[in-house]
């Protein structure tokens, strides 16, 4: 079986050190086979905020891979958003848009951040056609014994248990062809809520899984963190809320 563990929204600048260091404590009693980051490891993509995030990462226990977030663009500086938008993550590199091959699944990166788009607020998500067609020539690639797993920031989706009205642009096509690909599971961030549900994706089940926050950021939700275990038949997980 193997053990992931799932965080997100740590916003390093806003972070929570108490449930950081709750959740580094855990990550060595888990012993995962590697830590999933969904996005905005930064508040403001300050470089202060990235070697602090990087300094924590780096500790941790298992191999860790991060998915590019909102708040991780330059939020002040417009011509290094535009020209350079991830260039301040350099300290992150080896662990951004990683993908991950364990014994029985695969973790595929799906970049769902825009550094500017035809809208007011640009924190929505976005899936442009290179990033998906990147992320579905991953998945066929993957070897077909291996259950397939995709990281973003942005949930893809509306559901019950959150309402971005729709703000993910490209979100729905992204979910149907990832699951036509064979992925089993999108782990995501964002909306700093923990969720677990299964839902349609053009005729096939797809499980969206969502970790809440370890910043001081909350919206009616405690900090948390995901306990994924996968199995060759089965994806268990365990939402861990910090108290």
């Amino acid at each position: 079986m193997t053990c992931l563990l799932h965080i997100s929204d740590l916003h390093f600048g806003a972070e929570d050190r108490e449930a950081l260091d709750w959740f580094a404590l855990q990550a060595e009693l888990h012993e995962p086979d590697s830590i999933v980051v969904t996005g905005d490891v930064t508040q403001r993509a300050l470089p202060h905020q990235f070697e602090a995030a990087a300094e924590y990462l780096d500790a941790l226990p298992a191999p860790v891979t991060i998915k590019y977030g909102n708040h991780d663009l330059p939020y002040f500086n417009l011509i290094e958003r535009f020209l350079t938008p991830y260039k301040r993550m350099e300290k992150l590199k080896d662990k951004v848009e990683r993908h991950i091959d364990l014994d029985n699944c695969v973790i595929v990166p799906l970049k769902t951040t825009a550094r500017a788009q035809w809208r007011f607020n640009w924190s929505h998500g976005n899936v442009n056609d290179d990033s998906l067609d990147k992320t579905l020539r991953r998945l066929r690639l993957a070897p077909e014994n291996k259950r397939k797993l995709v990281a973003c920031h942005h949930p893809l989706i509306d559901t019950e248990e959150y309402n971005l009205k729709g703000s993910t642009r490209g979100g729905r096509e992204a979910l149907h062809a990832i699951a036509e690909a064979g992925a089993e599971a999108v782990l995501s961030g964002h909306v700093h809520t923990p969720f677990d549900l299964v839902v349609d994706a053009g005729g096939r089940p797809i499980r969206l899984i969502g970790a809440g926050t370890l910043s001081d950021r909350l919206r009616g939700h405690r900090p948390s963190y995901n306990e994924i275990k996968v199995a060759p038949d089965t994806i268990e997980v365990v939402h861990h809320i910090h108290d």
